[in-house]
């Protein structure tokens, strides 16, 4: 009975455990049915930074992957500090898995500082993260940047003061545990920490838009004054002084000075704000975490430096606004306390994302952080008032201007002697009653100061009549003109008179910011003018507050190298280049009109970068339009591609465009002519507008694998049909298979919170889409990111501004209207037009772009202007992250040649190193082999490049020259001779005669090779001698006997052969001995080749064996 009990309980055992695994096994696929085909996150993670706990982590692969659990700390100094990282390579695929990681936290961020742990950090925040990546041709990434799916959670932190002590593990002996106890409380003094900043020493341009300069304070290193500042969060003495001057009112009913967003950004005390009607606001936070505010009434003017100095005392708040040598004095109590804490978010100066800013300019900015009695802020810099100067002059110039055209549009007849001149005040005295007097609207000084202006008006005077010249085409003519007759009648020199500094001036005035572009460059550069950089920086500020885009990255690109007398400062940078950044974002929407390009990079010194272009005359366009007429499919979207774009010199002609398209998408066999088709059916560019079409062309073209078209399908979807779900399935596919523009839309799903999924809205999640996307270079994704990077304001993410810059600088070098420009310079110097072409390039390589840099160098050596304007921009060009390998082998060339002053050779031979160095990096044969001649001549490689030729510090110099060039010989075209190849085989050939040289036998063998060789130039001219003159000998011919006839015939004829038997004997022994002789010296150089042959071959055996 038992064992019937026991049977059936094991089989009701084995049943139950059967059906759970079943039941298990349908939740599980069901569950993963729901999951993305890659995809990972955490299951399970801590909430604080706390050692061996555990991360569990579920992923699924579609191929083979690296995975890999990270910890990432940030402290005041450092940011994105790995302390922990685990990875695993995941075999199986399409499969659901989870993985355990056990945290091993280091004790630096556990404990307290002690003997045992006196590298203790004091960590600002700390995050885990998980990221995905695959796996490319069997290569292992090592970085958490070369992933695409990755995951985060914000760990809380113990502060320094409260963490545990470190268990001890050994014992300290006593003299140790002297002198740390002796030590431990020993602090190294603090080097002087001033409590008052100077925020701002340059001029800052402000649009009157939201972009501003970012500014955080970190908390004092002195402990006292630290808990100074600590103290007076609740009880503030602090005091803002800023010097500000308005172009125009606010374009809102407010507009930003300064205002301080916490890490929520949310507004927090102090707000400086300006509004319409020129009144100023001040708001705060008080402590009871409500706002207040309060309105001085003070009409700000126009164009005049006001300065505005805020006090707080709390509870009081005392303002001070001072113009024209008066001060007036506003006081306000607020109702409670105000809470201020300096360290907390970060201040920005002008507009931000929530907040426009004032049109005009910001001064000096001091920030007293304790408060102060007397504050000390004076407009002591010379751009200032030369800006001010500039500005009121503009005012005249338009006045004057619109008068002028005024009266000619009216038909006045202005006198031919003094047109448009009024007659002075006293000899208008003089005029008798009813005599007809002129009816202009400005003095007779005006046009004197002006001349050159109104010279120019006059001969337009027709065209203004007819309407065909206005203000706006004014300010182009005026531009065309001057740089027309920038340059000499032999078109040799450049030479800008004050003619054309007046025109250039008026174009500035009338809003032709390029105009200001070139007069900042004219005077910072020196180009036909003497240089001058008050006036440069002058240019520089007005181009930037018109909202000029090359203006503005010219701006930003100064403040980020720190040159032409601009201070380095990558705020100041953000705040111009975002602006351009949010510009070059919003004019990817009309890139198709015929103002902008792509750019392309085209380098003038390259013959086979000018030999790529084509036309549609070329041999490429007609035998790719051959092939398209054929129905050729692949060739009628190329076609198509060039003629939307404009690429390669052909110029854009989108009805065209649309043509070919149509007939390559018709054929369903190209999915990117499709995708292209679609979108142009979508926006009705070039053809009648169909969505039908368009989106049937989307469909098939993403069947046959278009991640475009899967992101075009996301934004039918998403933007047409307002079906968020299904916009997010396609946006998630696309963004699996690369699409970038997939990751940025997913990135707004984030930041919004409108995905059907996960109806929150998560920063972090759409942060790092936008960095991802940005990696590809996409424009609005890169605007995102920077602004988080420029802020820190998202957790887990701190402040980069230099990060934020360069995103952005990339963001603006991709800019339509800069690829026109690049265009024009690029057509004008193939029509033979190098001075309009110089011009071009001179204003783009101001805004930083690199191509433009070098080609403005080439043109300064190809027109032989001066040596000055070549090196600048060669050395511009060197100065940004992605340099061109000729730039920098010039630079290299440069100061290596200039290395001949013996007070500066080394350092010159260095940075002649590091410039070839980084063309080395960047791929360069040419960069290598000067490293290799200069590593030969005992220079040391700098440390950039040795890990690239794997060199050490042990290698031998030859070991060093041969490693260099052999690389350089493999990255040169190997089906031809090139100088690394010559050179290498030069120097192994070398080494293998000093190898030789070492041994004494094969010493002695080199020797005898030397004879040798001097043996066969004897002996084989010889025996070519002896050969000719064997041959050229003739044989002696017998004599025939006869008989007798008679006795003294017989007689005779023996007398006669005795006497020339005689003759003949001793012939015969001289004829012997020169033949012998012959023999013997034919005998002796056979000998004496042979020999030299087999003492070359040894010697050709032994250094081939040295060689190889």
């Amino acid at each position: 009975m038992n064992v019937l009990h026991a049977f059936m309980f094991g089989y009701v055992f084995t049943a139950a455990i059967t059906m759970g695994e079943c039941v298990l096994q349908a939740i599980s696929s069901e569950s993963d049915e729901s999951l993305p085909g890659n995809f990972i996150g955490f299951k399970s993670a801590p909430d604080k930074v706390v050692d061996g706990s555990v991360v569990h982590v579920r992923y699924r692969c579609l191929r083979p992957c690296q995975l890999a659990v990270e910890v990432v700390v940030s402290t005041s100094r450092k940011t994105d500090l790995v302390v922990f990282r685990r990875k695993w390579i995941s075999g199986r695929l399409g499969v659901y898995r989870i993985h355990q990681v056990q945290l091993r936290l280091p004790p630096s961020i556990l404990y307290q500082a002690d003997f045992f742990n006196r590298d203790a950090l004091e960590v600002d925040n700390a995050t885990v993260r998980a990221w995905l990546v695959h796996l490319k041709n069997g290569t292992v990434p090592r970085r958490h940047g070369d992933s695409m799916f990755s995951i985060y959670k914000v760990l809380e932190i113990t502060p320094l003061s409260e963490r545990p002590a470190k268990p001890p593990t050994e014992s300290l002996s006593w003299f140790a545990r002297l002198m740390w106890q002796m030590t431990r409380d020993r602090t190294s003094p603090c080097p002087h920490e001033p409590d008052i900043i100077e925020v701002l020493n340059f001029p800052l341009a402000s649009t009157g838009e939201t972009f501003g300069m970012v500014r955080r304070f970190q908390p004092f290193v002195d402990q006292a004054l630290e808990r100074g500042r600590l103290h007076a969060v609740t009880q503030p003495s602090v005091t803002i002084s800023v010097w500000i001057y308005l172009l125009r009112r606010c374009h809102n009913s407010l507009c930003g000075i300064i205002h301080h967003l916490n890490r929520r950004n949310e507004y927090d005390s102090v707000l400086m704000m300006l509004t319409d009607t020129g009144d100023i606001i001040i708001q705060a936070r008080l402590t009871t975490g409500e706002e207040e505010a309060f309105k001085v009434s003070v009409t700000l003017p126009l164009r005049k430096w006001i300065r505005l100095d805020c006090s707080i005392q709390d509870p009081k708040v005392l303002l001070y606004v001072s113009w024209d040598d008066e001060t007036q004095r506003h006081v306000y109590d607020f109702s409670d306390s105000i809470h201020y804490d300096d360290t907390e978010g970060y201040f920005v100066i002008g507009g931000s994302k929530f907040l426009p800013g004032i049109h005009g300019y910001f001064g000096p900015i001091k920030y007293y952080r304790f408060g102060t009695e007397e504050i000390k802020n004076q407009l002591h810099l010379k751009t200032l008032q030369e800006l001010d100067k500039t500005h009121r002059e503009c005012q005249e110039i338009k006045a004057f201007t619109k008068a002028f055209l005024k009266e000619v549009t009216e038909s006045h007849n202005l006198s031919t002697n003094s047109k448009a001149v009024c007659t002075p005040h006293f000899i208008r005295l003089w005029v008798q009653p009813g005599e007809k007097t002129c009816s202009q609207t400005w003095t007779w000084e005006t046009p004197l100061k002006y001349s050159s202006l109104f010279h120019l008006l006059q001969t337009k005077e027709e065209q203004v009549r007819t309407g065909s010249l206005d203000m706006k085409g004014l300010r182009t003519t005026l531009f065309q003109e001057a740089v027309a007759a920038m340059f000499t009648a032999d078109q040799t020199q450049i030479k800008i008179t004050s003619e054309h500094m007046s025109w250039l001036l008026a174009s500035s005035c009338f809003g032709n910011h390029e105009a200001s572009l070139l007069l900042a460059s004219i005077h910072l550069s020196g180009l036909g003018h003497p240089v001058d950089h008050n006036q440069g920086h002058v240019y520089s500020l007005i181009g930037a507050s018109g909202d000029g885009r090359f203006a503005l990255m010219h701006a930003g690109y100064k403040h980020t190298q720190g040159i032409d007398g601009f201070p380095k400062d990558l705020d100041m940078a953000y705040s111009y280049y975002s602006n351009a950044g949010l510009q070059s974002q919003s004019d990817t929407a009309y890139i198709h009109e015929d103002k902008q390009y792509i750019l392309e990079h085209i380098y003038l010194s390259n013959q086979e970068d000018l030999d790529s272009l084509t036309h549609e005359e070329s041999d490429f366009f007609q035998f790719l339009k051959f092939e398209a007429k054929r129905g050729h499919a692949e060739s009628q979207g190329h076609l198509g591609t060039m003629l939307y774009w404009g690429q390669n010199g052909v110029s854009k002609d989108i009805v065209r465009a649309a043509k070919w398209l149509h007939r390559s998408s018709m054929q369903m066999k190209d999915p990117l002519a499709m995708y292209d088709y679609s979108l142009l059916l979508m926006k009705g560019l070039g053809v009648k507008k169909n969505q039908t079409l368009a989106l049937h062309l989307l469909k098939k073209a993403a069947a046959m694998g278009s991640t475009e078209a899967l992101n075009g399908l996301g934004w039918y979807h998403g933007i047409i049909l307002d079906d968020h779900e299904s916009a997010v399935k396609y946006f998630e596919q696309a963004a699996l298979n690369g699409s970038v523009d997939g990751m940025y839309n997913l990135g707004i799903y984030h930041l919004s919170g409108k995905n059907p999924r996960i109806p929150l809205r998560n920063e972090t999640a759409a942060f790092q889409y936008f960095v991802n996307a940005s990696r590809f270079g996409h424009v609005a994704a890169s605007v995102e990111a920077a602004w988080y990077l420029s802020t820190g304001s998202l957790g887990g993410v701190s402040q980069d501004a230099e990060r934020a810059v360069i995103m952005l600088k990339k963001v603006c070098e991709r800019n339509g209207h800069l690829g026109f420009m690049i265009r024009d310079a690029l057509q004008a110097y193939l029509q033979g037009s190098r001075q309009e072409a110089f011009v071009k390039y001179v204003l783009a390589a101001e805004t930083g772009l690199g191509l433009a840099q070098s080609n403005a160098a080439h043109l300064c050596e190809e027109l032989d202007l001066s040596y000055d304007c070549q090196w600048r921009y060669h050395n511009f060009s060197i100065l940004n992250y992605n340099s061109h390998p000729s730039a920098l082998l010039k630079m290299g060339d440069y100061y290596y040649y200039s290395s001949g002053i013996p007070e500066d050779s080394l350092s010159l031979v260095g940075q002649a190193l590091s410039m070839y160095s980084r063309a080395a990096l960047a791929g360069s044969p040419q960069g290598m082999y000067n490293l290799g001649i200069l590593a030969q001549q005992g220079h040391a490689l700098p440390q950039s490049v040795r890990g690239m030729f794997n060199v050490t510090h042990y290698d031998e110099e030859d070991i060093v020259v041969e490693k260099v060039l052999r690389r350089c010989a493999e990255t040169e075209d190997e089906d031809t001779v090139t100088p690394c190849s010559l050179a290498l085989l030069g120097l192994q050939m070398g080494t293998a005669w000093r190898r030789m040289t070492q041994n004494g036998a094969q010493l002695l063998l080199a020797y005898a090779s030397l004879l040798s060789v001097c043996a066969l130039l004897v002996f084989i001219p010889l025996q070519s001698c002896l050969g000719q003159r064997v041959s050229g000998r003739r044989p002696v011919p017998l004599r025939a006997r006869t008989s007798p006839v008679s006795q003294e015939g017989v007689n005779l004829n023996r007398e006669q052969d005795g006497i020339m038997g005689g003759t003949h004997r001793v012939a015969g022994n001289l004829w012997l001995t020169v033949l012998n002789g012959e023999q013997w010296l034919r005998q002796t150089s056979d000998l004496a080749v042979t020999l030299s042959g087999v003492c070359l071959c040894a010697f050709w055996t032994t250094f081939l064996y040295h060689l190889l």
